[in-house]
């Protein structure tokens, strides 16, 4: 346990900042270790909840008496059993009876063919505060509780998505054990496996991210000075290289971009195949984010022009943190749907206390079980949440051809 002592505020020492911005972290991130003990233990490392029959039903898309009969049958992983004979299921249960329903209905089972392309998502906005990360933490689950075999990689070097999904980046991602790894340009690359770690929700890898992705940023100007024109040297090509790596393995790669527009996310941007804008409905974001396109059209342009992808299956304007009852933010929705039509999504993300609340202890609305909130509280942020990822998913099937 952290001492009052350690915690109370340090005098400032005269002289250089550095010493006192290096001594803040340290008492930060020391604190930040020891809060992560007293949420996760003995073990410190985060647990998925279990899910009633119920829910498990729907996420395998049966009903819950078909689930009933499965496990009164014996087939199957059997459930343990709750307070007032409760069945609960763990994740991976679930991911085997959908592998045991597959054997006589292969709908079952979302795994894309051979035939249907890796769906790689960015998400991205360079302002901050609109959503960016939560949006990609749930839509990864969302994903992977479906069957999806589901990667999601961190690409800001703040690593709130890793941290988000169980990940210390300052005690458990070491040097090369992040995306950099795979991408960087001298000899110490590796293979993008050799990166990616399983997490406690089961279906659902990552790629964690620290301070070292800022690297590249620092790297790819010296290596575009020398003029070496080898595809080995193409910086907006290097995020795709390591996707075709691990492409057998995936159905949906998630991409958590940066806040801003440097080399990163412009490789992230060339590697992907759809890409989601949140916006949240204020003036000054959505004046941000004219500028933000301004500045991508211009920089895709001209990777583009040097061979870069730039096909999409499909573009989207995601409404973040969205209070329907105050008439500006409505304004704004609508001022978008006018100017965009179809490419703003048709369900919006609510603002909840519910995913604020989960947010403190480093959980997703996913992750907390019902009975932690008012029912109408988590009923009503569950249901769009939902909603937004059900029509993100709706469109990765669309681009693969399948029916609706």
């Amino acid at each position: 346990m952290t001492s009052a002592a350690a915690l109370s505020p340090a005098l400032e020492p005269a002289g250089s900042i550095t010493k006192l911005i290096a001594a803040d972290a340290e008492v930060l991130s020391a604190q930040l270790q020891d809060l992560r003990s007293r949420l996760f233990p003995p073990t410190s490392q985060k647990q998925l909840r279990k899910f009633g029959s119920g829910e498990a039903a729907r996420l395998i898309g049966c009903s819950d008496g078909y689930l009933r009969q499965l496990s009164l049958a014996g087939e199957g992983p059997q459930p343990e059993k709750g307070v007032a004979g409760r069945r609960l299921y763990t994740l991976d249960q679930v991911h085997d009876i959908r592998q045991l329903l597959a054997r006589t209905k292969p709908s079952y089972l979302p795994a894309r063919s051979a035939s249907e392309r890796l769906q790689v998502i960015a998400i991205t906005n360079f302002k901050g505060g609109s959503g960016k990360t939560t949006t990609t933490a749930h839509l990864a689950q969302y994903f992977a509780m479906r069957g999806y075999r589901t990667l999601a990689i961190d690409l800001d070097p703040q690593a709130s998505l890793s941290s988000l999904l169980g990940c210390q980046p300052e005690f458990d991602v070491a040097e090369n054990e992040t995306l950099y790894g795979a991408i960087r340009y001298d000899d110490k690359r590796q293979p993008l496996r050799e990166v990616i770690r399983k997490t406690y929700f089961a279906g659902l890898d990552l790629v964690p991210a620290n301070l070292e992705l800022q690297e590249f940023e620092h790297d790819t100007p010296k290596v575009l000075a020398e003029r070496k024109r080898s595809s080995d040297r193409l910086f907006f090509a290097r995020v795709a290289q390591a996707l075709g790596e691990v492409d057998p393995d995936y159905d949906i790669v998630v991409l958590d971009c940066p806040p801003s527009l440097g080399f990163l996310t412009l490789s992230a941007l060339c590697a992907a195949r759809s890409l989601i804008i949140t916006v949240h409905p204020q003036m000054l974001d959505v004046a941000s984010m004219s500028q933000f396109l301004h500045m991508a059209a211009g920089l895709l342009g001209v990777v583009e022009a040097a061979g870069g992808n730039a096909e999409y299956d499909f573009l989207r304007y995601m409404v973040t943190r969205y209070e329907p009852q105050d008439g500006p933010q409505t304004r704004i929705v609508g001022l978008m749907r006018s100017l965009f039509g179809e490419r703003v999504l048709t369900n919006a993300m609510l603002k909840s206390t519910a995913i604020s609340d989960a947010g403190l202890t480093k959980q997703t609305l996913y992750e907390v079980g019902r009975e932690n909130f008012t029912k109408q509280t988590y009923d009503r942020a569950i249901e769009a949440l939902d909603a937004v990822n059900g029509e993100i998913e709706h469109l990765v099937r669309q681009a693969w051809g399948r029916a609706a």
